[in-house]
């Protein structure tokens, strides 16, 4: 999972690109990219957040109206600043590109692109395998007389050869720029507008939070499968009509999103409120009364208003977060995941001392962020902890861009609820169900259709099995050379072990 953002309009963008992807830092903490266009392209990228790669300095470098960044979040490949985005190639025309998400079939699209097109990328971001197929393409086509109908014929089949999760945006040098989604339409993009004297800006992002910063005016979401591209006379064009998704990932709801986004037609705050009140069942059957009920800062904080409400218990915030530390779910290491969360979280001792405490996170992924958290709250003096997941329990690999494409990174895959509270050490554990999240985002309900892969192991993108090995094999080769290296490694469990691991 990254964040995205691209612009086009009369004037520089490079301000723009930044205080977009400042926007979108919550979608990547491990390093930033931006790529500009006047008569060359000019980049810069490096690891860090995005205060940390771009100053002053390397800003009055990125010149040109037109441009993309990047946040990145690693999930493939490992993190090498050479791995930053955006990527670049200079035939045919130019063409730069960002993405968000992850290609499943990515030997098979690297082996057709080396013995079709003898093409070798560099590195091993998937970015390079849209941007070199999509560029594979485009050569094929008169390039004398390129139209926009060739253009959108080469995104049309590299849609077809390209499987898995992917938004993504491409500056075509001294053409324009494009964006498209793959065809199910797993990872969010929108498009938006600014007016000014000088004549329209347009941008897309991950998030439409990023307009609401910049004062852009939200156009619409890129559908399933379609592309957008925004010629140099400022004209935009269509393949394939808007529509809603036929798979967009239910996890950007749950967590992954800004509470202030609004995506697809349903604004992101007010779905985790709704997914609280659907939890209210359970607690209640649980037969068990907390004195109040708390969450996980940020991202809990509207399932457990929402909890509270319909329950009737007082909510209070009483664990303070630290806002200068980053999320621990998409830090790439255990010890990293760990450190971070002895830092950024300060309970109220005042609050919590002698009551029976239930406390909202968004979910349980790999249970050592949660078993902290209880530990937390136990040595501040709770007289009991109870431990309730916006999200069902996550049983199956994510192989569309979120970090957790190992079945051994999964507490929920390898033990019971009643394992999982023993090991966290709360008194009682509280999971939302599967059905009531289907139906919350169900296509009758205007949602167009989700993917619920991680909780129900039903991929949309058919039979994964090969791909799913696949990924694996590739996330043990980086912790096998992390090891080698003395860099930092993810640990694992078998089945069978005590101890689980994060989140």
């Amino acid at each position: 999972m990254c964040g995205i953002v691209g612009f086009y309009g009369p004037d520089d963008v490079a301000h723009d690109i930044v205080f977009g992807l400042t926007a979108l830092q919550h979608r990547g903490q491990d390093a930033a990219g931006i790529a500009t266009f006047d008569d060359n392209f000019h980049l810069c990228k490096g690891n860090g957040l995005i205060s940390d790669v771009f100053r002053p300095k390397q800003l009055k470098k990125l010149t040109g109206n037109i441009g993309i960044g990047h946040a990145r979040y690693t999930t493939q490949g490992s993190g090498d600043s050479e791995l930053a985005q955006p990527f670049t190639t200079s035939y045919p025309f130019g063409l730069s590109m960002v993405h968000n998400g992850n290609v499943i079939n990515f030997r098979q699209v690297a082996k057709r692109l080396h013995e079709k097109y003898h093409v070798l990328p560099k590195t091993s971001n998937d970015l390079e395998l849209i941007m070199y197929t999509f560029a594979s393409e485009l050569r094929l086509k008169d390039l004398d007389r390129i139209s926009v109908v060739d253009i959108f014929d080469a995104v049309e089949t590299t849609q077809e050869l390209v499987k898995g999760a992917y938004a993504t945006i491409t500056v075509i040098a001294g053409y324009g720029l494009l964006a498209f989604n793959d065809p199910l339409g797993i990872r969010p993009l929108a498009l938006g507008r600014r007016d000014t004297d000088r004549g329209p800006i347009y941008a897309f992002a991950s998030e439409s939070t990023c307009f609401d910063y910049l004062g852009f005016e939200f156009i619409e979401n890129v559908g399933p499968g379609q592309a957008v591209f925004i010629d140099k006379d400022f004209q935009v064009h269509y393949k394939n009509p808007q529509q809603l998704p036929k798979a967009f990932c239910v996890f950007e709801h749950i967590y992954f999103a800004r509470e202030d986004s609004n995506i697809h037609g349903r604004l992101v705050a007010r779905e985790r409120v709704r997914l609280g009140k659907m939890l209210a069942r359970k607690v209640i059957e649980s037969g068990i009364q907390p004195d109040m009920v708390i969450d996980v800062p940020s991202s809990g904080y509207f399932s457990a208003s929402g909890l509270a409400e319909a329950i009737g218990v007082p909510y209070r915030r009483a664990l303070v977060k630290n806002n200068h530390m980053g999320r621990s779910f998409i830090v790439s290491s255990q010890a990293g995941r760990e450190d971070i969360v002895k830092k950024k979280l300060n309970p109220i001792r005042e609050f919590v001392e002698g009551k029976k405490v239930a406390v909202v996170d968004d979910s349980i992924v790999r249970g050592t962020t949660s078993r902290r958290i209880v530990r937390i709250l136990r040595e501040a003096g709770a007289a009991e902890v109870y431990f309730i997941s916006s999200a069902p329990p996550i049983v199956s690999p994510c192989i569309y861009g979120i970090d957790m494409a190992m079945s051994t990174d999964l507490i929920a895959a390898n033990h019971t609820e009643e394992e999982i509270c023993a090991y966290i050490g709360a008194d009682r554990v509280i999971y939302q169900s599967v059905e009531d999240l289907q139906d919350l985002f169900a296509a009758e309900r205007g949602h167009g259709g989700s993917c619920f892969a991680c909780f129900t192991g039903k991929y949309p993108t058919g039979d994964v099995t090969k791909y799913l090995g696949h990924i694996q094999e590739e996330r043990a080769s980086h912790r096998d050379k992390a090891k080698k290296g003395g860099g930092p490694v993810i640990p694992s469990v078998s089945a069978k072990a005590p101890e689980p691991t994060e989140h």
